[in-house]
């Protein structure tokens, strides 16, 4: 195991999330597109992960960075562009499985290392991706990450990041959302806290985003980006009125700042920044 390791040492605010919650167990079982990845062996993306992929426009002699790699399957479809993919991850299951998922002809560099110092030179990417790794960073930890995110940075690069859930969602929709379904007696399967949708999400996610907070934050270290929302399509036969509901919730600022799950940015080194205000196509 080659653990990257960097001189600088950053005093911690608070404790991190530990490593050893993100196990085997965790990437093959609960983590984002393990479905995926288990039936076609890192092959497929989930919805999600192809939405993300896709925003980043990876493209042939890029050098990039996918910060929190989890277990890999990015860094195949990197590789798959043409780019120059490299990987890191401070849980020890996630550098195993990733340096797995690579095949011959896919090589890609995957090392053991913190997203708040990261083991490469100024300007040495043309793409840093996190994607699904805001929501398990501590706000001060964020902060860190991107400043390392921007210094890794080539002047032209770019940062994608997707994230999930929208933190508005979980604060003022979910309870909406949850006691509709109490009164259709399906409350059972929609807890308290929303984070318990997914028990192992109730100790790993602490840090969500709003469209608003993603962009404030991303301002702040030195970044001018593009924020939208998205929301997984909904393929559920419902009467009328909750169609009738769901297009207005889904699509009608400011209801659709609340309802829409998934937060998306783009952000480039500099000063100007936006939040954008319409959804993308293909929904």
């Amino acid at each position: 195991m080659n653990q990257v390791k960097n001189p600088n040492v950053i005093r911690a605010a608070a404790p991190s999330v530990p490593p050893d919650r993100y196990n085997h167990e965790y990437f093959l079982s609960v983590c984002e597109g393990y479905e995926e990845f288990v039936a076609t062996e890192g092959k497929e993306l989930s919805r999600r992960l192809r939405a993300a992929f896709a925003v980043a426009g990876i493209g042939p002699g890029m050098r990039v960075l996918d910060v929190g790699c989890g277990r890999g399957e990015i860094l195949r479809h990197c590789t798959r562009a043409g780019a120059e993919a490299h990987g890191i991850d401070y849980a020890r299951a996630a550098v195993t499985l990733s340096r797995q998922a690579m095949v011959e002809g896919e090589a890609a560099g995957v090392y053991q290392a913190d997203a708040r110092r990261l083991p490469f030179p100024d300007g040495a990417f043309d793409r840093v991706l996190m994607f699904d790794i805001v929501e398990h960073l501590y706000p001060w930890e964020l902060d860190q990450a991107l400043r390392e995110a921007r210094r890794v940075l080539k002047p032209e690069g770019r940062l994608v990041i997707h994230t999930a859930p929208n933190a508005w969602y979980d604060r003022y929709a979910y309870p909406v959302v949850r006691l509709v379904r109490i009164l259709m007696g399906q409350g059972a399967a929609y807890p308290r806290n929303p984070r318990a949708l997914i028990p192992a999400n109730v100790d790993v996610h602490v840090n969500e985003q709003s469209l608003f907070s993603l962009w404030r934050v991303l301002r702040r270290n030195g970044f001018r980006a593009r924020v939208w929302l998205d929301t997984p399509p909904q393929q559920r036969r419902e009467g009328f009125l909750f169609r009738l509901a769901r297009h207005i919730l889904f699509h009608w600022p400011p209801f659709r700042w609340f309802f829409e799950r998934e937060v998306f940015a783009v952000a480039v080194p500099g000063a100007w920044e936006g939040i954008a205000q319409h959804r993308r196509r293909g929904r």
